[in-house]
């Protein structure tokens, strides 16, 4: 066997090991600039500018009367003590079988890690693995489901409940798995540039997931119906037409099996694009709190946000994935894990503790520029339907609907909040009305 051919195998010299090393890390680099400046120019910093004498003090309660803001108050309290515990403890498990030999030992028993069998150990291990962490999270999710029973949010079963579990689980197992068997099976192919194809092929899979979710994982959860031909049907298909985002149909979600809570959304491309409303939405809410709603949507469409948001998700993915291939030629590294290289099976456990470090890392970034996003979809629910009452008595209704904390502490926002608050939603209708809104 030659010496080139035998490096194939057992993986390249040291110093062709460094150089590959190196370049991923410089490709990881490369890629976070440019994820960088894709959020630095498309990201929505500023919304509105002052008002003439200045901007609408935020408020404590958003004008939500006191036993709402106490309740969701309470709520989140109850919540708030739970969720950071199921972060922490998943990232503890994954931490047990990624950091110790705990994690190599388990994917040995659980079949062979070379030999013809291997990919069936990485498929079997990735699935144990992600098992043993859900079973080891889903008591506080019980309890979640408890809290939110009790204050009225959710009214699934407890069946329906576990098979949402269930759903959830496996889809996020089966996803997982073959990507980690792609992973490995690249860097058995090519040891020094497995990194550089699975950039490109996770960059790959942000697309195509952005175009397959809506027809492929929303209706494993949800029931979708036309909304019946009638004003309100009209009024959603005119108003999508005058945003400039015509969209093929406008479905109602039996949202109602699991949940209280009002939403609506717009998903889809082209043909495909479509408006759902929860049907939660359809018993006693207004027609034109409603079209607010709509209007917000039809918001991201009009400018973009989708596809900004999956050309961010694919450059931060194929660099995620360019730093990881840095990672996993760092020999102290592998040996803590008890993984040879990136191509042994062993090396499974290691990768999914870094895969939930890199998302708890990524998290506050994807919400600070969520909240810009969405504040910029309010600015355009205001000026397509020229309506600030609807638009602060809908923020109004969600809240006290939704039970959402009206001004969460700074750092809790600052980490986990997606959106504004709805505070700082009806200062920002104060503050368009201030600067010769209708």
């Amino acid at each position: 066997m030659s010496r080139a051919r035998q490096e194939d195998r057992t993986g390249p010299a040291p110093a062709r090991r460094w150089t590959a090393r190196r370049a991923a890390l410089v490709v990881a680099a490369v890629l976070g600039a440019a994820f960088v400046v894709v959020v630095a120019v498309r990201t929505p910093w500023t919304v509105l500018p002052p008002p003439p004498g200045g901007a609408t003090p935020v408020s404590d309660d958003a004008g939500l009367p006191a036993e709402v803001v106490r309740r969701a108050e309470a709520l989140a309290g109850d919540l708030r003590p739970a969720s950071l515990a199921n972060l922490l403890l998943g990232l503890a498990v994954s931490a047990l079988f990624g950091l110790t030999r705990l994690g190599s030992r388990l994917v040995g028993a659980l079949g062979r890690t070379d030999g013809r069998r291997w990919p069936l150990t990485v498929l079997a291990a990735t699935v144990v693995l992600l098992l043993a962490g859900r079973l080891a999270t889903l008591p506080i999710s019980a309890y979640g489901e408890v809290v939110r029973h009790r204050y009225g949010l959710s009214t699934r079963s407890w069946g329906l409940w576990l098979r949402d579990v269930a759903v959830n689980t496996a889809i996020d197992a089966g996803l997982t798995a073959l990507g980690l068997l792609a992973l490995v099976a690249l860097a058995r192919w090519a040891p020094r540039t497995w990194w550089a194809w699975a950039s490109a092929g996770a960059a790959a899979l942000v697309v195509t997931g952005s175009f397959l979710y809506p027809v492929v994982i929303e209706p494993a959860f949800n029931s979708f119906a036309s909304l019946p031909a009638g004003q309100l049907r009209t009024d959603v298909l005119e108003l999508a037409e005058e945003s400039g985002t015509p969209v093929e149909d406008v479905l109602v979600a039996d949202a109602s099996r699991r949940t209280t809570s009002l939403n609506a959304y717009v998903s889809g491309f082209g043909s495909t694009r479509r408006v759902v409303l929860y049907d939660t939405l359809l018993a006693d809410v207004p027609d034109d709190e409603i079209e607010s709603i709509v209007a917000h949507e039809l918001g991201h469409v009009a400018t973009d946000d989708v596809l900004t948001g999956t050309l961010m998700g694919a450059l931060g993915a194929a660099g995620a994935v360019a730093l990881l291939g840095w990672l996993l030629s760092w020999p102290p590294l592998l040996r803590r894990a008890g993984a040879g290289s990136a191509g042994d099976p062993r090396v499974v456990p290691l990768v999914l503790l870094l895969s939930a470090v890199g998302t708890l890392a990524a998290t506050p970034v994807q919400n600070l520029v969520s909240r810009h996003v969405e504040a910029r979809a309010d600015l355009h629910a205001l000026d397509l339907t020229g309506d600030a009452a609807a638009f602060v008595a809908m923020q109004q209704r969600l809240g006290e609907t939704n039970l959402s904390d009206p001004s969460p502490p700074a750092a809790w926002q600052w980490f986990f909040g997606s959106h504004p608050t709805t505070a700082q939603r009806v200062a920002m209708a104060e503050d368009w009305l201030g600067l010769g809104g209708r």
